[in-house]
């Protein structure tokens, strides 16, 4: 490696270091503010919250690598142009790609670095940290008081139940108890499907489960499509185990799974008809696989910007306005690639990787133009 290359490598390992610490620390004091109240009632202490926030850090690095990666290239970049060192190296004969081959290798790096920590670390850091707030860092209630608080709702949610019962909810209301979208397979000891409800509607009555437009489909065979009795009713009271408080704590977090955990889930569960849910899974799935790769997308973008700075004042602003506009960008275009992946809209495989895609041919443009 050339020692220029090692100078520029040295300098974006810096800066994303100092980086990836800051926006953890406004992390931690986001959540804290944000959990006072809980972390006062019960008097969590700071070993317990070192622990908290320690064991989540993998967590935090996954989601802020990809601004970090940004902001550090750029940084170092322009940094070099103030001071003419890009145009000696330019004077040299070095091309664009030789001049940012340190900065693309970094993000590559980075990229299987943080795919390894999402596949290896951060399932086992939420499951941890979860555990670790539920002793020491929140309060419990009853259900008249959790239900008083407001609590987001809950989409997609997939898990087994009581009587072999596989459970599919678009949409679940902590708060009010009604459910929409409804699918649940009844299985037999044998795993064959034996019975398969699907309701538009469901409202917690209190002591039972009330379903609207509801279908019941029984089966002798394993064919999902070939039900030998189906019953329809406009309301109907179900015989169901499961309550409120029960959906709640039963909610499968795909967080907690790495990329064969999910696909397995996935597998497990592919003949049970709920098409929706298994489409959201799946743009899980692929969003796992692509969002580290958005690291080395947005250093793409970013280093014709930073070569564009040029020898000006202010370059630490300059630098940073542009990594938060092309992160944010970035951001928001992955957004809404999942959003219509999980609409339907497009195919969940083109979906999670959009963004990615959409980035490496704007950089391929920014260079051919520029360079």
């Amino acid at each position: 490696m050339r020692i220029i290359d090692r100078y520029i490598t040295g300098s974006i390992f810096k800066i994303f270091v100092g980086t990836v610490l800051t926006f953890s620390f406004l992390y931690i004091l986001i959540d804290m503010a944000a959990n006072l109240d809980e972390l006062l009632a019960k008097k969590a202490g700071a070993s317990i919250l070192f622990q908290y926030y320690s064991t989540f850090f993998p967590v935090i690095l996954v989601q802020t690598s990809a601004i970090a990666c940004l902001i550090s290239t750029l940084f170092a970049y322009s940094t070099l142009n103030q001071h003419n060192e890009i145009i000696a190296l330019r004077t040299s004969g070095l091309n664009f790609w030789k001049i940012t081959r340190p900065a693309l290798i970094f993000a590559v790096i980075v990229s299987v670095f943080v795919f390894w920590v999402g596949e290896r670390l951060v399932p086992q850091a939420q499951m941890a940290a979860a555990q670790i707030k539920n002793d020491n860092m929140t309060t419990s209630a009853s259900p008249e008081a959790v239900k008083q608080k407001h609590r987001p709702k809950i989409r997609n949610l997939t898990f087994y139940g009581f009587k072999n019962r596989l459970f599919f909810i678009d949409l679940f209301d902590p708060n009010t108890y009604e459910l929409e979208g409804i699918t649940i397979i009844g299985y037999d000891n044998d795993q064959n499907i034996r019975e398969k409800i699907v309701a538009y509607k469901g409202f917690w009555t209190g002591i039972i489960w009330k379903f609207e437009k509801c279908q019941i489909a029984e089966y002798e065979s394993d064919d999902i499509k070939a039900p030998t009795k189906i019953k329809v009713f406009e309301e109907k009271l179900m015989d169901i185990k499961e309550t409120p408080q029960d959906l709640i704590r039963q909610k499968v977090n795909v967080d907690s799974m790495n990329i064969r955990q999910l696909n397995e889930y996935i597998n497990k569960f592919s003949n049970s008809g709920a098409k929706k849910a298994l489409n959201n899974l799946r743009v899980d799935l692929y969003q796992k696989i692509a969002f580290p790769f958005g690291n080395l997308a947005v250093v793409l973008v970013g280093l014709p910007f930073s070569l564009m700075i040029g020898r000006r004042k202010a370059v630490t602003f300059m630098s940073l306005g542009v990594a938060m506009m092309v992160g944010f960008f970035y951001y928001v275009l992955n957004a809404v690639g999942l959003a219509l992946g999980k609409g339907g809209l497009f195919p969940p495989l083109i979906s999670a990787w959009l963004a990615p895609a959409i980035f490496a041919g704007l950089a391929i443009y920014l260079i051919k133009t520029k360079y």
